[in-house]
This record gives structure tokens, C-alpha cells and sequence, in this order.
């Protein structure tokens, strides 16, 4: 059985020509400034040994991608850009590495940059679409429109690259409305992937400042859920991988907070929605007393739900469930055993 991964090499604000208004990539990753050379050979070295390692103990094989995150990746000064990729190139001859994956801006692919990515080992490209909503793109400061995501997905489609898309929720000037229906227009686009993000203020941005007047209120956070439910369950249906839902959890992103649907488990809440949800469909017929529920491997506790809501909320229904694990059933998929 084989296992993905990335090992991400962050590059915060770099290429970035806007200052959009939720963004402070330092605080979300970290990282200060652009890796030089050594910095990158040494975390894929590292990662490389670790990698191998896990694969000789355990027996599986691990894939993984090296991923550039944090700026707009092909909006770099195109030296910078090379070195980057030249110095993680030779990684590439190994077994563990398939691949680079970096992510960008709509308006920061042409024809020109995608062959010179191709040429270097980059074989997924993601975009940070944020919204397919003119008027909340402009709103956040996005500096680019829902056509020019269109055209740089086609485009990367076009060109033999897997395409993945991010979105954000709870925008300015965005409802739950403006977001469905940036989630049915990112689908249109046939991504290979989906990341979903509540927006959080975070301390040095242009949302600080409109936060701090009363200018913009984020998600409260059962609200986030539950929309972050309703996105996971549509993309999912529809084939398409959900590869995050809420910001990776850090000592460094709790020191920049300041407001919004932040959890350490926010994916876990929204999968825990969906599959009551999906329970309560089924119950229609079904007496109150003992219920047997059926769910994929390792989501016993998401059926459960946080502090076992999910159980609660079928007691206050009158059904006592009981939960067990079954290799047929799918992902976000709950089956009541009879």
C-alpha cells in the first residue's frame, strides 16, 4: 500500500504584487524570508532520510511531492525562481520525490512560465482562486478576476499539469450564497484537487485594521463548520479531493489571531457534520432504541463527533448508536446496520 505526501519548502509573500487583505504568510507558516540553496537541500535531504526510514519500518511505499507554498511561486523574479527549482532538482532522481507542486496566483500563468515549469519538474500547479465572485475578489484586495482563474486552469489542464484550486469562505461581501457558488464554478474547472479555508484575521493585515473598526466580522466558527461541511460534501461527491479544510495548527498562527473560525480540528468538525447528517437522512422509518452505524476505517470518533456530540444529538433523537468500522464503507459515508 502506497502513501502521498509533500514536503513543503515555504517561500512567504514572495512574487506576491498585492497585499491582499487576510494575507500574513509569516505568521501562517512561520518563515521570515526566501530559502537560500542550502536551506532547500538540506529540508529535502532530511525529509528524504526520514521518508526512508518510515518506508523501511513499515513496509509501505511513500511518494511525495516537493512543494513551494506561501508567495506566488511564478510572479518571483524568474532568476530566484530557477534557482529554486535547479537547487531541488536533483531530488527529483530519487525514488521517494515525484515531483514539484507550487502555488501561485491566477494571473501569474502564461505560456511561457508553464514551460519553463515543465521543464524543471513541476507537475502540479495550484491557484489560489480564493473566490470565483468579482466583487468579493476585489473586496479582498485579490488583484485578479473569476476569468483569469478560468483561463490559467484551463491552461494548466492544457499543458499536462494536475491543477488544484483553493478557496476561502466567509470573504467580505461574501455569504454562505457567494460561496456555494464558488464552489459549483471551482467544480466547472475540473481541479485534481480542492483546498477550503475560513478566512481568519490575522495581526498585520488589512483585515486587522477593518476588524478593529468594525468594518468586517469573520465566521463565527459553527457557522464555518457548517458550511465547511457543505463544501466537503459537494466536492467530494463529485470525485474531486478535499486535500485541506482549515489552516495547519501552530504556535505561530495562535500568536497572530486575532478573530475567526480557527479550530486544531476544524476538518474533523466538518467530517463530524457530515456524517450526522447523513445519519439523520436515513432514520426516517427507523424506531427509537439501539442503532448499529457502520463507518470507513479511523472515522469511529469523527461519527462520534467532538466530546461525542454526535451521540447527543441521536440520544435527544432516542437512538442509542453504536459504532463500528467496515473496509466497504467509503469515505463520509455512514451505512445502518439492520
Amino acid at each position: 500500500m502506497s502513501k502521498s505526501a509533500n514536503v513543503p519548502i515555504f517561500v512567504p509573500h514572495a512574487g506576491c504584487p498585492h497585499r491582499c487583505g487576510f494575507c500574513n504568510q509569516r505568521g501562517i507558516s512561520g518563515v521570515q524570508g526566501i530559502p537560500d540553496d542550502w536551506a532547500v537541500a538540506y529540508t529535502l535531504r532530511a525529509a528524504a532520510e526520514s521518508l526512508g526510514e518510515r518506508m523501511r519500518r513499515t513496509g509501505r511505499e511513500i511518494t511525495c511531492q516537493i512543494a513551494f507554498f506561501g508567495g506566488s511561486f511564478t510572479a518571483i523574479p524568474r532568476a530566484e525562481m530557477l534557482r529554486l527549482l535547479r537547487a531541488a532538482r536533483p531530488f527529483l532522481e530519487q525514488d521517494i520525490f515525484d515531483g514539484i507542486r507550487i502555488s501561485t496566483r491566477p494571473d501569474a500563468i502564461d505560456g511561457e512560465v508553464l514551460d519553463i515549469l515543465r521543464e524543471h519538474g513541476v507537475t502540479a500547479i495550484e491557484l489560489g482562486t480564493q473566490s470565483m465572485d468579482d466583487g468579493v475578489l476585489k473586496a479582498s484586495g485579490r488583484g485578479h478576476t473569476a476569468e483569469q482563474v478560468a483561463l490559467a486552469s484551463r491552461m494548466i489542464r492544457d499543458g499536462g499539469f494536475a491543477l488544484g484550486l483553493q478557496m476561502m469562505t466567509g470573504l467580505p461581501e461574501s455569504d454562505e450564497t457567494s460561496d456555494l457558488a464558488t464552489s459549483a464554478a471551482i467544480a466547472a474547472l475540473l481541479p485534481d484537487t480542492v483546498r477550503i479555508y475560513p478566512t481568519l484575521v490575522l495581526k498585520g493585515t488589512p483585515f486587522a485594521e477593518r476588524w478593529r473598526a468594525g468594518e468586517y466580522r469573520p465566521q463565527a466558527l459553527p457557522d464555518a463548520v457548517a458550511l465547511g461541511a457543505r463544501l466537503l460534501e459537494f466536492f467530494t461527491d463529485r470525485g474531486i479531493p478535499v486535500i485541506r479544510l482549515g489552516l495547519h495548527d501552530s504556535p505561530t498562527l495562535a500568536e497572530e489571531l486575532l478573530a475567526g473560525p480557527s479550530h486544531p480540528a476544524f476538518r474533523e468538525l466538518c467530517e463530524g457534520e457530515v456524517l450526522l447528517d447523513r445519519t439523520l437522512r436515513q432514520l426516517d422509518g427507523i424506531p427509537s432504541g439501539e442503532l448499529k452505524l457502520a463507518v470507513a476505517p479511523g472515522a469511529v470518533s469523527k461519527m462520534a463527533g467532538q466530546r461525542r456530540c454526535n451521540l447527543v444529538a441521536l440520544e435527544h433523537r432516542g437512538y442509542c448508536a453504536k459504532i463500528t468500522e467496515d473496509a466497504t464503507v467509503p469515505y463520509l459515508q455512514v451505512r445502518i446496520v439492520t
